[in-house]
């Protein structure tokens, strides 16, 4: 048995749309005809590849079939380019996958210039750096930003260096809730900013400083400029990046927390592949510690 790579394209784009009438526009076919390419391939493989919902969601089996596609891609791209000719379309999508505040201080760059030597169009997909490994293993992305230094099956790891995080609080609100300093006390009064439901700095900070994070005051605010505009207007204290610091915060002491981060990318043989990890890499070494 083989696995038609134009079926398992069409598997991708309705993933990447999220709908099947959005695949048939990107695809430049009728929604009928990708119906028929996903019936298809199911009724071949015997197994349920994606769960009609809105929007649409890989199956397990659909997300092997998913990571097939987008290496066919990658390794046809690679190939079509050593030998002088452009593949249909032209340019290639490369899923990405990135913690928020990677993204917000130091991502984004080698990307734009990567973009400027490359037909690529990056797709960036945002999660916590504890689960963007997840991505990874169901083909979502091609590549990773990640907390996890074990290698996701079928892929490689390298170190890119540590994010460090101090705990910061706007000048007026650091004066009116520890104006005798970070107490425990003061600590289990004082709102906080969480990033999201998920993001544990804080709590970390607060366990290190002696106190437990259950009780304790917090808003959440779930995107990482946003974030530390939050600390910075005084609305609640944050486990800041030491690369997001201005000069209206304050520390209030306590531990430095280090995060640190790994790239992860699929293990394949890919000149294109390779180049986007050297730029995140070098760039990385720049900023990073």
């Amino acid at each position: 048995m083989r696995i038609d790579p134009e079926l398992a394209a069409t598997i991708a784009a309705v993933v990447d749309e999220g709908s099947l009438d959005a695949a048939s526009r990107r695809l430049r076919i009728t929604p009928s005809a990708v119906s028929q390419r996903l019936k298809a391939l199911e009724q071949q493989l015997g197994r349920v590849l994606l769960v009609r919902s809105k929007p649409v969601r890989l199956t397990e089996s659909g997300e092997a079939v998913v990571r097939l596609a987008r290496q066919i891609a990658l390794l046809e791209h690679d190939a079509l380019s050593r030998l002088g000719l452009e593949a249909v379309g032209a340019r290639i999508s490369i899923p990405l996958a990135v913690n928020a505040d990677s993204m917000a201080t130091w991502f984004l760059p080698p990307l734009a210039r990567l973009s400027a030597a490359h037909d690529i169009d990056f797709d960036l997909h945002r999660d916590d750096q504890n689960f963007t490994a997840r991505l990874l293993e169901s083909g979502t992305v091609m590549a990773a930003v990640t907390s996890e230094a074990a290698p996701v099956a079928g892929c490689s790891v390298s170190p890119l260096g540590v994010l460090e995080y101090r705990a910061m609080a706007e000048r007026g609100y650091a004066d009116r809730w520890f104006a005798d300093g970070a107490s425990r006390e003061a600590l289990r009064r004082a709102p906080f900013v969480d990033f999201d439901r998920r993001d544990a700095l804080q709590h970390e900070w607060l366990e290190a400083m002696g106190v437990p994070h259950h009780g304790v005051p917090r808003h959440y605010v779930p995107a990482s400029h946003d974030y530390a505009l939050a600390v910075q207007i005084g609305l609640g204290w944050g486990m800041v990046p030491v690369l997001q610091e201005s000069a209206g915060l304050v520390p209030l002491g306590g531990p430095t927390l280090q995060v640190a981060l790994h790239w992860q990318q699929w293990n394949l043989r890919s000149s294109l592949l390779d180049a986007i990890a050297a730029e995140i890499a070098a760039e990385a070494r720049r900023v990073l510690r």
